[in-house]
């Protein structure tokens, strides 16, 4: 059986295809450098993070975004001779005016490097690519304010991809509301269209429609919704919806979804939203259901037929992700490069980060501080379980209170934690606990003074049920104290930050000063008990 989710911590929003006997998943990353994670896997079940598309300046600025703006729901797509990735970026995303636009990328090589992007529309956020039977290409497009889906025609002409003819609206929904994250399929005699519904919380779904017709008229499933939340039982995952289907070579279909695990008995998720796989069935009449357990998601999926062995996969450099599996890291940066795990806010960690200048150490040169929405020198990996130790050794040296490097517990600019080394106003080296709670900063601890510039170590651990962290420093050989009291992770939630992101843990540094101080860290790791 398939572990649910596959892809664990903040991947929401997967959209999956097939090439041969080899699947791939893309995932939103929002204001997280390099843009969509990718995937990829023989089975379902075993996952390997693989480099992400979005990973030069010229693709992507996010410089300025919001938090939980950014890159939203990628659709990633083949042709039979071309992968392509339809990407929106979002530049506001609270009020009555959303900014959305939307470009495609495309390579013929998905490990390489991906295109230049080309600018569809800011029509709507959620965009996706079909592919039809004939060669033609369709932007299937939601529209800002959830007023329906729309299909126009995307041509190559003359050298250039533009979108052309008529943009008709085909489907407005089945009534639910929140109508988004629209895939197109052309199976047997019908156009299927996927779309998400309810809204990314609590009641999430996936519908379907169909039509003899491209351009409709499409009929709404009567079963609807074809894949949701068991909201009643606690043990279920949560947030069921925003979902893509794939075909594996046996002729057995699968959906994969977003879901969330909540903390238990609580509405509350650190761990953002992730990626769920379901088996799905065809019913007499042509509609699509989930084996089992009918429109509810389940823990389980059953594997596709043919699945390898785990000791026939290939295993790759970077580590793989099976269902079940807590996959964490433990760097002590010998490569030359930083592993595919590693994201960055905003920008690129290439601009800031550096593995050839101290050999066997990640130097970070310090930029502004962690609550800017710009240039911050921050390398994270995401939280992938409630139960998680994080640990660095750092060698920093501040002359003044605006340096300040260390280890961070955080969602976004605007709530954190972070463990570190500064300076007081006499320049004598201190430790400090800060927390940022909605934007307001505090200290947790009175400043501790340290002696000698010996490697600070820094840990932090949380707790079996995900609600609670705390943070410990120890200098050389010394025991490991604690720093501060216990602290709630409740700031570092989906649901009280309003996001979508999940927790992460991270290295970082700033100097609000424009000297450029640098940290540098000998060893990074977190674990999953």
């Amino acid at each position: 059986m398939i572990e649910n989710p596959i892809l664990r911590g903040f991947c929401p929003d997967p959209s999956i295809i097939r090439v041969g006997e080899d699947y791939y998943i893309a995932t939103s990353t929002f204001e997280w450098w390099p843009g969509v994670r990718l995937f990829h896997s023989k089975d379902l079940k075993h996952w390997e993070q693989i480099p992400s598309p979005l990973r030069r300046e010229s693709q992507l600025d996010l410089i300025g975004d919001p938090p939980s703006g950014g890159v939203w729901a990628p659709c990633l797509s083949y042709d039979g001779h071309m992968f392509y990735l339809i990407y929106t970026d979002v530049k506001t995303k609270k009020g009555r005016f959303y900014n959305t636009h939307n470009y495609m990328v495309h390579t013929d090589d998905i490990y390489g490097e991906w295109s230049d992007p080309v600018y569809l529309n800011s029509i709507g956020f959620d965009p996706s690519l079909f592919h039809d039977r004939d060669g033609k290409k369709y932007l299937v497009n939601m529209v800002n304010g959830f007023k329906g889906i729309l299909v126009q025609e995307l041509a190559l002409t003359e050298g250039n991809w533009q979108l052309t003819g008529e943009r008709r609206k085909v489907y407005s929904g089945s009534g639910i509301g929140y109508t988004e994250g629209p895939h197109m399929y052309h199976i047997g005699d019908w156009y299927y269209l996927l779309v998400a519904e309810g809204g990314t919380g609590y009641d999430h779904c996936v519908t379907m429609a169909r039509s003899k017709n491209l351009w409709g008229p499409y009929e709404t499933a009567p079963h609807n919704p074809i894949l949701t939340s068991h909201r009643n039982n606690p043990d279920a995952l949560q947030k069921c919806g925003h979902g893509d289907l794939v075909e594996t070579p046996d002729g057995e279909w699968y959906l994969v979804h977003l879901c969330s695990r909540p903390l238990d008995g609580e509405k509350s998720c650190p761990l953002g939203r992730e990626t769920a796989i379901q088996k799905m069935q065809w019913t007499e009449d042509g509609w699509l259901q989930a084996e089992g357990d009918g429109r509810f998601a389940g823990r389980l999926a059953p594997e596709p037929k043919g699945c390898p062995k785990p000791e026939d996969l290939k295993q790759q450099d970077s580590p793989m992700q099976r269902s079940g599996f807590k996959m964490g890291i433990e760097d002590d940066f010998q490569g030359k490069k930083l592993s595919v795990l590693y994201s960055s806010p905003r920008v690129s960690y290439d601009t800031f980060a550096n593995l050839s200048a101290r050999p066997g150490y990640l130097r970070l040169t310090g930029q502004e501080s962690l609550n800017s929405l710009h240039r911050v020198s921050l390398v994270a990996v995401r939280q992938q379980e409630y139960h998680a130790t994080a640990e660095t050794v750092m060698e920093f040296h501040p002359d003044y209170p605006e340096q300040l490097a260390g280890l961070t517990y955080m969602y976004d600019a605007l709530n954190f934690y972070l463990l570190g080394k500064t300076a007081d106003e006499e320049g004598n080296p201190v430790l400090t606990l800060i927390k940022s709670d909605m934007g307001t900063v505090t200290d947790v601890i009175s400043p501790i003074p340290l002696s000698g510039d010996e490697p600070l170590e820094l840990r932090v651990v949380t707790s079996a049920d995900g609600r609670e962290a705390v943070f410990y420093y120890r200098l050389g050989t010394d025991e490991w104290k604690q720093a501060g009291s216990t602290c709630s992770t409740h700031i570092l939630t989906d649901e009280y930050c309003r996001g979508f992101t999940g927790a992460h843990f991270g290295m970082y540094v700033h100097d609000m000063t424009g000297l450029k101080y640098r940290a540098d860290f000998k060893r990074f790791s977190v674990s999953y008990l």
